[in-house]
C-alpha cells in the first residue's frame, strides 16, 4: 500500500501567494456571452480568479509565500535541511526549480532540493514526500513549496478550463518532531486515464511545432491547440466519484476516526459541483467542507494549502484541529491525509505583483 503511518513530522506554518491581477466573470462574459458565462460560474462556482501576469511564474508566488513565512516563524535560514518544490509549472526543463528557490531564499549549502512534477494530487504527494524523509529525525526542518500558474496552459477560448482555473503559490514548513500526532496517508494512481486531463504537445513525447501551437474548433466549439490542456470532465467527473469516497473511507479507518472526529475536511479545488457532490455521497457535514473556489478557483496543486492559510487561518493558527485533505486529478492520480494539525503560524495570503519579484 503507498501511503500508511508517519511519525515525528509536523507543520509548523503555511503561508500563500496570489498574483494581484483580477479576472472576473465579466471577463468570461466578453468571450463567451454573458448567459453562457454566468451559467459557467453558478455551475462551478468560480466568480474571480488571479492571473499571473507577464514575468510573474510559480516561483516566484511560491518565493513570496516561503518569505513571509519564515519571516514569521522568525527560522534561521541554515536550519533548514530541504526543500521540496511541487508544480507542472516549473521555470526550466533544467535546473530543478528547487534549485534556484534554495538560492533566492538564501538557505544552506548542506540544504537538499528537488522538483515533484504533480498537479492536483500534488500538496499530499508533497507532504507525504516531506514527512517521510523529517520521520527518521536526519533531516530537522524542511520547506514543502506547492503551486501552479496554470493559467498559462488554458486556451481563452476552451469554456471547459478557462474559467475555472486560478494562479497560486504556497510554503508549508515542516519539521521533527517526537511529539508530532501521526498523519495517516492513502496514495494512488490510475496512469490509464491519463490523457482525460492533459498537456498533450511541448515536451519530449509530442515535441512543440508550428502546428501544435495552431488553436482550432474541437469538441462543443472549444477552442484549443495541443499545447493547452484538455480536460474531459465526464470522465474525470467519474473518476472522482469512483476513487475519492473509498479513499476518504481509507485515511479515516487507517487514523481510526469517523466524520465525528474530523473538524474540516479540505478537497482538491476541482469545482463545486464535484466538491458538494462529493460531500453528499459520503454524508460529510456541510460546515465541514471547507472551499474557496468562488474568490480563487481551481489553483491546482495549491488549492488545498490556499483553502487551509484563507478559510481555515484563524482556526488553525489558535488550536488543534483534526484535518481531512484530499488530492484528485491530473494523472490520474489521488491521495488523502488524515492528520492533527497542531496550531502553526499563518500570515495572510500575500498578493504579487510583477515588479515586487526579486530574482
Amino acid at each position: 500500500m503507498a501511503g500508511g503511518k508517519v511519525e515525528n513530522a509536523a507543520i509548523a506554518g503555511i503561508a500563500c501567494a496570489v498574483p494581484k491581477s483580477l479576472k472576473t466573470v465579466a471577463h468570461e462574459q466578453k468571450v463567451f456571452g454573458e448567459k453562457e458565462a454566468n451559467r459557467i460560474a453558478k455551475n462551478v462556482g468560480v466568480f474571480q480568479r488571479r492571473v499571473a501576469t507577464d514575468g510573474i511564474c510559480t516561483s516566484d508566488l511560491c518565493y513570496s509565500a516561503a518569505e513571509k513565512l519564515l519571516e514569521n516563524l522568525s527560522w534561521d535560514r541554515h536550519s533548514i535541511d530541504l526543500l521540496v518544490f511541487v508544480s507542472v509549472t516549473p521555470d526550466y526543463v533544467a535546473p530543478a526549480t528547487a534549485c534556484t528557490l534554495q538560492h533566492r531564499l538564501k538557505l544552506a549549502k548542506h540544504c537538499a532540493a528537488f522538483d515533484i512534477t504533480h498537479a492536483c494530487t500534488g500538496y499530499i504527494y508533497g507532504l507525504w514526500t516531506v514527512a517521510h524523509l523529517l520521520s527518521p529525525g536526519t533531516l530537522k526542518r524542511a520547506l514543502l513549496l506547492v503551486g501552479d500558474t496554470v493559467t498559462r496552459l488554458v486556451s481563452p477560448g476552451d469554456r471547459s478550463v478557462a474559467s475555472i482555473f486560478g494562479d497560486a503559490g504556497s510554503a508549508t514548513a515542516m519539521e521533527w518532531d517526537n511529539s508530532a500526532p501521526p498523519m495517516f496517508f492513502e496514495l494512488g494512481t490510475d496512469g490509464g486515464g491519463a490523457q482525460h486531463l492533459m498537456v498533450k504537445a511541448g515536451a519530449f513525447r509530442h515535441p512543440a511545432t508550428a502546428a501544435t501551437r495552431i488553436r482550432t474548433e474541437r469538441e462543443g466549439g472549444n477552442v484549443r491547440s495541443d499545447e493547452d490542456l484538455f480536460m474531459s470532465g465526464t470522465d474525470i467527473f467519474a473518476f472522482t466519484l469512483r476513487e475519492v469516497p473509498p479513499l476518504t473511507q481509507k485515511v479515516l479507518e487507517h487514523a481510526g476516526w469517523d466524520l465525528t472526529d474530523v473538524d474540516a475536511v479540505v478537497m482538491h479545488q476541482a469545482n463545486l459541483f464535484i466538491i458538494n457532490y462529493l460531500a453528499k455521497t459520503m454524508k460529510i457535514p456541510k460546515e465541514k467542507v471547507i472551499e474557496d473556489l468562488a474568490d480563487y478557483g481551481n489553483t491546482s496543486a495549491a488549492s488545498i494549502p490556499m483553502v487551509l492559510a484563507g478559510k481555515l487561518a484563524e482556526r488553525l493558527a489558535s488550536s488543534y484541529q483534526r484535518l481531512v485533505l484530499l488530492g484528485f486529478g491530473t494523472g490520474l492520480s489521488w491521495g488523502g491525509v488524515a492528520m492533527t494539525c497542531r496550531p502553526v503560524v499563518v500570515p495572510a495570503i500575500t498578493e504579487v505583483e510583477g515588479d515586487d519579484i526579486s530574482r
